[in-house]
């Protein structure tokens, strides 16, 4: 195994090479102001994310699944409310809504975008819904503006996960409207391995309504809306300024990182093709009017386990996400799903593979990998 050479599934240090002096200037800045926590350096990166995103307002937070908590919060999501969602996500999505006493309700994904499905949805909604929280999965938008005049009708909330969707778009009555700005709320997370990315926790929520803006703020600093008065009991999730100036930096080259990614998914889909191998596995799923980021780019395959063996030994590094869907974990055993209740979710968890994808991936080795994958099918 030494001597094989290893594909990464997402390489940082490629990606720090690129922009490392301005990092480190941005760095510099911060440390002589001296101004560790909150301060202009933050104020800054929340204009700037805001402008970028086409939202009136960005609160920076601590992470992404403080975003998803105070976004709830904000909401009065409390016990006896119901809160719909995906079991086919990250743990965070619905930890968020059981930390407040809330119950998760949840409805089956689409088998070939891998979102929410907007009619399980539908079929989820009870009078005890008070919010739906939608994942964007992968980097590509669920298709909201099926829901969204039912969801108006019962006044229902929606704070879209974000965390893995930043700089995806959809087609709206004509218009693009991006991730995280549909909704009452976008929770972003930026994770360093997200598309744009910090070099630590961060996250950040997004709206349109002052007061809920403010509401937001108010709770990531222990519910205080000015020093030492507590109008209710929030959390301690600011954003420190050595993260912002980090995002700040690397929000200037989130568009040509972003293309870089669509380009490299247009390249493993060419060469699926002309190696044969639609037979086998199945490229990613765009839906019309969507702009995929491809933070991860995550293919269907028979004989998954295998395949990812395989492919360990050859030196090319992949995922799986996710292995377990979210109403099997241990931890929502008492909701009193069995396997079974959400098909789809179950049939993904079994296939589902994200090969290796990242801005400076080269042709080369995305031609191993494919290579590799059609080896183990045996197709010359």
């Amino acid at each position: 195994m030494s001597d094989v050479e290893t594909i990464p599934s997402f390489d940082l240090k490629r990606n720090y090479a690129r922009v490392g002096d301005e990092i480190k200037d941005a760095l510099d800045r911060v440390l002589s102001s001296t101004q560790f926590v909150m301060g202009p350096e933050v104020a800054s990166f929340e204009k700037e994310a805001a402008g970028y995103l086409g939202s009136r307002r960005a609160v920076a937070v601590a992470s992404g699944t403080d975003a998803l908590l105070l976004a709830l919060m904000a909401l009065g999501v409390k016990p006896g409310d119901e809160v719909i969602t995906t079991p086919f996500s990250f743990f965070a999505t619905v930890s968020c809504i059981t930390r407040l006493g809330a119950k998760p309700v949840f409805a089956d994904v689409e088998p070939d975008s891998y979102n929410i499905s907007m009619e399980r949805v539908r079929e989820a909604i009870t009078p005890m819904t008070k919010v739906f929280i939608p994942v964007h999965l992968f980097g590509q938008m669920c298709r909201l503006e099926e829901i969204m005049g039912e969801l108006e009708a019962k006044n229902i909330a929606l704070a879209e996960d974000c965390a893995q969707a930043f700089g995806a778009h959809r087609a709206r009555c004509g218009a693009i409207v991006r991730a995280g700005t549909w909704g009452d709320f976008g929770c972003f997370s930026f994770f360093p391995t997200k598309n744009l990315g910090a070099y630590g926790d961060a996250g950040m929520v997004t709206c349109d309504s002052d007061e809920l803006g403010g509401r937001v703020a108010m709770l990531r600093l222990h519910g205080s809306a000015s020093s030492y008065l507590h109008e209710e009991v929030g959390i301690n999730s600011r954003m420190d300024a050595l993260q912002a100036a980090i995002l700040r930096v690397r929000l200037r080259h989130i568009e040509t990182w972003t293309e870089e990614r669509r380009e490299a998914a247009r390249r493993y889909s060419l060469l699926f093709a002309e190696r044969g191998l639609r037979e086998h596995i199945v490229p990613p799923s765009v839906a019309e009017g969507n702009r995929h980021t491809y933070h991860q780019y995550v293919i269907r395959a028979s004989r998954r386990d295998d395949l990812q063996k395989f492919l360990s030994a050859k030196g090319v590094m992949t995922r799986v996400y996710y292995p377990l869907p979210l109403h099997l974990q241990p931890c929502f055993a008492y909701l009193g799903h069995e396997k079974g209740a959400f098909p789809v979710s179950e049939k993904l968890s079994e296939e589902v593979l994200a090969l290796p994808m990242f801005p400076e991936i080269t042709e080369g080795e995305q031609e191993k990998v494919v290579c590799c994958i059609a080896e183990f099918y045996k197709i010359a």
